[in-house]
């Protein structure tokens, strides 16, 4: 279970989101320029609430309290079990493919490292990659790096931001499928960005949709997105 109560604001840009989330999988759906991707930053830690003036930030997930700033509490990023994968994958160029899914997997022995890393390979379909120098990773590539990378230490929370877009929609749709499966048997509470209906859709997630920086529903897919579903069914019915 995900409790939030986020109140910011960046630049003319205004965030303010009070929600509880019960679904193991939540896709957060809105357009560019929702604050889809600020909810995400806020979440992981990385984009703190001002310390004075009305911003506020209240995470708490499974009952324990990531983020409290009213009481200038606030779990530092790599105590908060918490994995974000951006759009853009920030992989360590001066490290290899398997060096970089080992990096969060320290308090392993060598022989549980390489499972894990073996395993990771595995779920994200990259087990060609593992002798390639990083640098020369193709975007997609790259995403499928940084993916296993973020879960390779099993976080209780993981956050998606536009994760697949470097993928074709076979590509995409099959390693959904695998998540679909691996995250819930793992224990993970998940919560992907896009702006890609499909996504919502391939997936038997919940969709909260954020628009202009407020979150105006959160429900099964078919009941959030009735009116974007009938617009992609005329869109291929016109083809």
């Amino acid at each position: 279970m995900l409790e939030i109560s986020i109140k910011v604001r960046r630049g003319s840009f205004r965030l303010e989101v009070d929600s509880l989330f019960l679904s193991e999988w939540t896709v957060l759906f809105g357009p560019s320029g929702s604050g889809k991707s600020t909810l995400l930053r806020v979440m992981a830690g990385l984009d703190q609430p001002a310390a004075h003036g009305q911003e506020r930030a209240r995470i708490s997930l499974d009952g324990g309290t990531l983020t409290d700033s009213a009481n200038g509490f606030a779990l530092p990023p790599g105590r908060r079990q918490t994995s974000l994968v951006a759009q853009q994958p920030s992989l360590f160029p001066h490290l290899s493919v398997v060096a970089n899914i080992e990096y969060g997997l320290r308090s392993l022995d060598r022989k549980s490292r390489k499972a894990r890393v073996e395993e990771m390979l595995e779920l994200v379909d990259a087990k060609n990659l593992v002798n390639r120098p990083t640098r020369e990773l193709s975007g997609g590539e790259a995403q499928r790096i940084a993916l296993a990378r973020a879960l390779s230490p099993r976080p209780r929370l993981l956050l998606l931001d536009e994760p697949f877009s470097a993928l074709d929609g076979a590509a995409s749709d099959a390693l959904l499928a695998r998540l679909e499966r691996w995250l819930p048997a793992n224990r993970v509470q998940t919560l992907m960005a896009t702006h890609d209906a499909t996504d919502a859709f391939a997936t038997h997630a919940a969709v909260a949709l954020l628009m202009d920086g407020k979150l105006e529903a959160l429900g099964p897919a078919h009941q959030v997105l009735a009116h974007e579903r009938q617009r992609l069914l005329a869109r291929i019915g016109g083809r």
